[in-house]
């Protein structure tokens, strides 16, 4: 596996987030329409894509939370790709690189009907949190972690 460090003009991350789309309409439907306004891609400096064989197997990126803090967004696998440690080696990219930059925690939100990432994001120590932001009231589909960063 290779990761690239790189941003949101990466023709590789939007081919990665088209897929993730086609995915989050299949889970929540019309829901997506309301969360998608959140998920906007231009001017991200912070992404980082995993290659398997040199072909685009995963990505994730960040952006500016709070002064400490950096949100973790566009996280997805490809199904081909699921279960080689893709996700865990995107997180760990990106967890190096907020800190590199001096951040101090990892903030998230993902859907209730992602038991994948639910599960990766457990393992990798994110514990659950309030909603915050635009999140708050959505606490029936919307579930935010956090990560402290050592």
């Amino acid at each position: 596996m290779k990761l690239k460090r790189t941003d949101s003009n990466d023709k590789d991350f939007h081919f990665l987030v088209e897929k993730l789309n086609k995915y989050l309409l299949q889970q929540y439907g019309a829901l997506q329409d309301y969360y998608g306004q959140f998920n906007k891609i231009e001017n991200i400096q912070n992404v980082v894509v995993a290659y398997i064989d040199n072909e685009p197997a995963g990505c994730g990126c960040f952006k500016k939370f709070d002064d400490s803090s950096v949100e973790i967004k566009r996280m997805f696998v490809a199904n081909e790709h699921r279960g080689k440690g893709v996700g865990t080696a995107v997180l760990n990219e990106l967890a190096h690189w907020a800190a590199e930059l001096g951040k101090k925690s990892l903030v998230l939100e993902m859907g209730n009907r992602q038991p994948e990432a639910a599960v990766l994001y457990k393992k990798y120590g994110f514990t659950i949190t309030p909603n915050y932001g635009q999140y708050i009231g959505m606490e029936e589909t919307s579930i935010c972690m956090k990560k402290e960063l050592t």
